[in-house]
């Protein structure tokens, strides 16, 4: 059998390491954490991302364990004054859009997979033809897969890209279930270089979070004090939620991301998920998008092909994800610079401009992302 090494049990990497098993890979999956775990909070899967899981054959699990986000939301004022509503967005685009905590899915792929093939405590070293670990052994493969997110250090042995600040940060939390009832108050709220996010989760949780233009790296003893100085004023149910959420609970990452790189393939060593693209969140896509890298690399790679035609493959899924990742990128970089307008002309001059645009310009764009199909895996 072919051997897949797979740096990274993130969502890219657990989904990478199942689409290669399941199309007859012997695959390793090397994390540098001392055990399995995922840290973050809410996710939300759109339809193309839900389609790359039905083919890894667990879309139903992540349908079970997330909540559909339905028509009801909208974007607001810090004051509550509905600027747009979410209304009316194509049934194509609505229909199996999910919100679910980072944990759930990341242990539906870490259920999915065979005991054993994920190694923890290994931190990688340095990679060449063959991953060498902190402690030297050496890890042999055919196939590296750098799926080590936005920090890679695959990415680092042969590309020079380095992350970017974009200018703002953000905090994140989860309310224990049952602590608030957000009816109504599903949707963002955008000040002046600031936003507000809420999205329900299963087990009656919600999920929300908090954007600022910062300068990067400044952090704080207490996150939770400072977000709820931020935003206690805001209206409700924002000031119930962050009064419900542990403050030891309280995450906050500066937003990120990866200039366009000219490949995501060097000989035998392939990128995927934020290790490739890493991308704002203003689309929701940096997840879903690592979903399909995931299933479109298994599909083009297959494990009885040629030296030549793994080259072939590898090749094939470039030439198909970079463009693709690249463009939602792209986007999310505009949509993120036109939300987090500071400017007090600007911003009023945003708000007339976001209840004068006509549906159908966000419906297009949003159809153009989520009507992609997954290839089969064989």
């Amino acid at each position: 059998m072919r051997q897949a090494v797979v740096v990274g049990a993130g969502i890219s990497g657990l989904a990478a390491a199942l689409a290669l098993h399941r199309t007859g890979w012997a695959v390793t999956v090397l994390e540098r954490a001392p055990e399995l775990g995922a840290v973050g909070a809410g996710l939300t899967l759109w339809p193309n991302a839900m389609r790359a899981l039905d083919v890894l054959k667990l879309g139903d699990a992540v349908r079970d364990r997330s909540v559909r986000i339905g028509e009801s939301g909208g974007l607001r004022d810090p004051g509550g004054r509905l600027v747009v509503r979410t209304a009316g967005i194509t049934e194509q685009v609505m229909t199996d859009l999910r919100a679910l905590h980072r944990a759930d899915l990341h242990a539906v792929l870490v259920d999915a997979l065979p005991a054993g093939l994920v190694r923890t405590g290994c931190r990688v070293d340095s990679v060449g033809t063959d991953v060498v670990l902190a402690d030297g052994e050496r890890v042999t493969a055919d196939l590296i897969v750098g799926a080590d997110g936005v920090d890679s250090a695959v990415r680092r042995a042969f590309w020079p890209d380095r992350p970017r600040y974009r200018g703002y940060t953000a905090w994140r939390g989860v309310t224990p279930p049952g602590a608030v009832r957000i009816d109504g108050g599903v949707g963002e709220t955008w000040g002046r270089g600031t936003r507000f996010g809420i999205v329900g989760l299963n087990g009656d949780r919600t999920y929300w979070f908090a954007v600022a233009n910062a300068e990067p790296g400044v952090r704080y003893d207490d996150e939770w004090a400072e977000v709820r100085r931020r935003f206690g004023s805001w209206h409700a149910p924002i000031p119930a939620l962050l009064e419900a959420t542990p403050r030891q609970d309280v995450l906050h990452h500066d937003i990120v991301d990866l200039p366009p790189l000219k490949s995501y393939v060097d000989g035998r060593v392939v990128l995927l998920g934020d290790a490739a693209h890493a991308m704002t969140p203003d689309v929701g896509q940096g997840g879903c998008q690592a979903l399909e890298d995931a299933v479109v690399l298994a599909a083009r790679v297959t494990a009885g092909d040629s030296a030549a035609g793994l080259d072939a493959g590898l090749a094939r899924y470039d030439a198909e994800r970079r463009p693709r990742t690249q463009s939602i990128a792209r986007l999310a970089r505009r949509i993120g610079r036109f939300a987090q307008a500071d400017n007090a002309l600007l911003v009023p001059l945003r708000t007339q401009l976001l209840r004068l645009a006509p549906p159908r310009a966000a419906e297009r764009t949003l159809d153009r992302i989520t009507r992609w199909v997954p290839p089969p895996l064989d």
